[in-house]
């Protein structure tokens, strides 16, 4: 790459991350100056969910102004990590928590689904003239390395009325431990015998194939496609959305083409129920109407805090998340949660002491 590319993808990916308000900061460390006689809550994890989490923050502070939340964007591999070594009064990880992990908590963890969204394969490709559509054994070997060129027999079959080029494919992947990346890859895990089996299998970081570009953040992935001709990769939704970039229709389990959206998103929740741990992962969801590819991101809180102002005030915050702030999900690009994983999520808040 030269210094010119180097300059113009750091501030394509600057201007994306201040398009969400907000830069990565790292973890453990609060993220904004606290003001005297406030109570101050400390978070940071998932980048994937980031943008509407800066939204609960600024609109629950306009209504409780003596109590700041800071959230640290740094990815939920990091979060958990922070989380784990009590840096943060909460976490937040798109990948949950194994059971390993958090066995080693000893203020024990509750795991609280807060938001969920879509997973979609965002190109740039000028002139095609139309929608691309993906079959689930073309996106594998797409990111397999094993599908080379946009004018692959393979994508042109399934393409026949688009302007495919005849360049090469570029893909761009996450470089920091991504919930992102494990649901992407749980997924096609699910899907394909041979990922799962022979190939970089699941996992929050993965050795991609291939001379792959990698980024970090979701607004990293969205900014190094945005400035990268004939480039695909994964990114959440609504941050594909706000960068303006084009969506893969991807086929799901039933054979049909779902164009990626807020409704079939909710589609996919809809088809699904939660566990008694309330940690539940889709990665090939049944239904005509399902998206392929949703995760649910989940507050990390512990079962204990020392603190009990500081509770109270967590509690309440993450209430009115689950609650109120449900309202600003569908115009950010994120999936509302359905009632009844709402009234399970609120349930498991109050088990908290």
């Amino acid at each position: 790459m030269t210094a010119r590319q180097m300059v113009v993808l750091a501030s394509a990916i600057l201007a994306v991350s201040m398009s969400c308000g907000w830069l990565p900061a790292r973890a453990g460390t609060p993220s904004k100056n606290v003001p005297p006689g406030t109570m101050h809550i400390h978070g940071g994890g998932a980048t994937f969910p980031a943008p509407l989490y800066k939204k609960w923050i600024e609109e629950y502070q306009k209504r409780r102004p003596e109590v700041v939340v800071s959230y640290d964007v740094v990815g939920s591999g990091e979060g958990v990590k922070a989380f784990m070594a009590g840096q943060v009064d909460f976490g937040a990880s798109d990948a949950a928590m194994s059971d390993a992990q958090i066995a080693e908590v000893a203020r024990g963890v509750q795991l609280v689904p807060a938001v969920a969204g879509s997973i979609v394969l965002a190109y740039n490709l000028e002139g095609l003239g139309g929608d691309l559509k993906l079959t689930r054994e073309v996106y594998v070997d797409i990111f397999l390395g094993k599908i080379k060129s946009w004018d692959d027999l393979r994508i042109k079959r399934i393409n026949p009325e688009l302007n495919l080029p005849k360049s090469d494919i570029a893909l761009v992947v996450r470089q920091d431990g991504s919930g992102t990346t494990y649901a992407f890859t749980n997924h096609l895990s699910a899907i394909s015998d041979e990922w799962r089996d022979r190939g970089p299998g699941v996992g929050t970081l993965i050795d991609w194939p291939g001379n792959a570009m990698a980024a970090r953040g979701n607004e990293g992935v969205a900014g190094r496609i945005k400035i990268s001709k004939g480039s695909i990769g994964y990114v959440e939704y609504g941050m594909a959305r706000r960068t303006g970039l084009s969506m893969a229709w991807l086929e799901n389990k039933a054979g049909q083409f779902i164009e990626p959206h807020g409704g079939s998103g909710l589609a996919t929740l809809l088809n699904t129920s939660l566990p008694e741990n309330l940690r539940v992962f889709f990665p090939d969801p049944d239904g005509q109407d399902s998206y392929p590819m949703v995760t649910y991101s989940w507050l990390l809180l512990y079962r204990q805090y020392d603190d009990a102002p500081k509770l109270a005030a967590l509690k309440q915050f993450v209430r009115w998340c689950l609650t109120a702030g449900q309202e600003f999900n569908e115009s950010l690009g994120f999936v509302r949660l359905p009632p009844q994983t709402i009234a399970r999520a609120v349930e498991a808040l109050d088990n908290i002491r």
